[in-house]
């Protein structure tokens, strides 16, 4: 793999900020995975940086989908299980299947809101 050549930068750019100016700076670069000088750099030449908040916010959908999947499942095995179900009695049967779908509900709520962060 070729290394891309250096460029080598030798003119610098002195802005005064207030403090809170540098936190939220400091706050956005980290939020892109950039050094502050690489953020306001991206900034400055009209690029939108990408955030690595989004990948965060996919994974965290992905893991409550494998959630919701895994719960799924096991009310259908439940379900499908005739000899099961017939040797637990409707006393024991019920309160397991509210408990899954109680839980199902739950982790829908989680999905909703990783959904609305990204």
């Amino acid at each position: 793999m070729k290394k891309k050549p250096s460029r080598r930068r030798i003119k610098q750019i002195h802005v005064p900020v207030l403090d809170g100016e540098m936190t939220d700076i400091k706050s956005n670069a980290a939020t892109c995975g950039l050094s502050i000088a690489a953020y306001l750099r991206t900034l400055g030449l009209q690029y939108k940086p990408k955030g690595i908040l989004d990948n965060k916010a996919v994974n965290e959908l992905a893991k409550v989908n494998g959630d919701l999947g895994r719960l799924g499942g096991l009310l259908k095995m439940l379900l499908t299980n005739d000899e099961r179900l017939k040797s637990m009695g409707k006393d024991q049967v019920m309160p397991k299947i509210n408990d899954l779908l109680d839980q199902i509900q739950s982790a829908q709520g989680l999905l909703l809101e990783a959904a609305k962060k990204v």
